[in-house]
């Protein structure tokens, strides 16, 4: 079975090589300290979902790397707030799941990816994730190429690498994946993702101050939530919030996302090596999922997107909603 969760790891040491040169350059022009024991651990799903390697969320000092590359055809009506805002709406009138901290926020996803960042084939494949509401359990994930709907992979218990070997494995619980503590008002969430950066596990050497202290860490932050569950109330927050901040960018031209559904693009701010877009339904403006995209040699190309199909809480690993 084609494996589909993982970047090549020679594509991740590539961005970490530029993050930690870029991080160099701009280590003296960034300001106040971020300490490391205010930090919380989120683990963003960069092994569970992998299509979105952790490597290319990276924040750099405020220094936003990354090609705009918005096409030729004239831009939307709307701008990023406005879509964000929209978004906001869709949010407050999608209904609340519940979890108690024993469950599993189950995910199934649609999958494009390909193992080299720039050049080769795609695999369509279909995810099934299953993922501790209150981080006191593993995550589980099986998966199936989508020209096989019978072939389904044995459940496999994913952990978390550790960041000084990463041939070996950690095992460490992840953080809950259902986020029923995060604030409800715009500007509580922004201090509260703020202060609670999502955890990048930098190589060694990186300047922790020049990455937590960028000015786009709590857009980092905030997509990360996104691979988990938000209540509706939160989650209109988090895109409001969005709306507030600068950055974004709207992507003209036609778009779909991985389940081939009509889409509106924003480009998020906040990454090195590439570009992360968030994908928002054309007409009722739900979050649709996301995609990424490679820049080499001045050259963009997509390297994986995902589709969220369903998402439901559930008693146990391999249970279906």
């Amino acid at each position: 079975m084609h494996k589909i969760d993982e970047p090549p790891r020679g594509f991740e040491e590539q961005l970490l090589t530029d993050l930690t040169a870029h991080v160099s350059r701009r280590a003296e022009e960034v300001g106040a300290a971020r300490s490391a024991g205010r930090r919380r651990r989120f683990l963003p799903g960069w092994r569970v979902a992998g299509a979105f390697g952790l490597a290319v969320t990276l924040t750099v000092g405020g220094l936003v790397v990354q090609t705009m590359r918005v096409g030729d055809r004239p831009p939307p009506t709307a701008s990023a707030s406005e879509i964000l805002r929209m978004a906001a709406d869709a949010a407050r009138q999608q209904p609340e799941l519940t979890a108690r901290p024993d469950q599993f926020v189950f995910t199934e996803s649609v999958t494009t990816f390909r193992d080299l960042p720039d050049s080769g084939p795609y695999t369509n494949s279909r995810v099934q994730r299953w993922e501790s509401a209150g981080g006191v359990a593993h995550t589980q994930r099986r998966h199936r190429l989508e020209s096989e709907p019978n072939g389904w992979s044995d459940l496999q218990v994913l952990r978390l690498d550790d960041p000084a070997d990463p041939t070996k494995e950690l095992d460490v619980f992840p953080e809950p994946a259902y986020h029923g503590d995060l604030p409800s008002d715009p500007d509580e969430l922004f201090r509260y993702l703020r202060d609670h950066p999502v955890d990048l596990h930098l190589p060694e050497g990186a300047d922790e101050e020049a990455v937590y202290g960028g000015e786009h860490m709590v857009y980092t932050t905030a997509r990360s939530m996104l691979d988990g569950y938000v209540p509706p109330r939160a989650l209109a927050a988090l895109y409001e919030m969005m709306a507030r901040e600068p950055g974004a960018v709207v992507l003209s031209g036609g778009v779909v996302d991985a389940a081939g559904r009509p889409a509106v693009a924003i480009r998020t701010p906040g990454v090195i090596g590439g570009n992360v877009d968030l994908l928002f339904d054309r007409d009722t403006h739900v979050y649709l999922g996301r995609r990424m995209s490679v820049v080499r040699n001045g050259k963009e190309s997509l390297h994986a997107a995902g589709a969220v199909i369903r998402i439901a809480i559930v008693d146990r690993p391999g249970q279906q909603p």
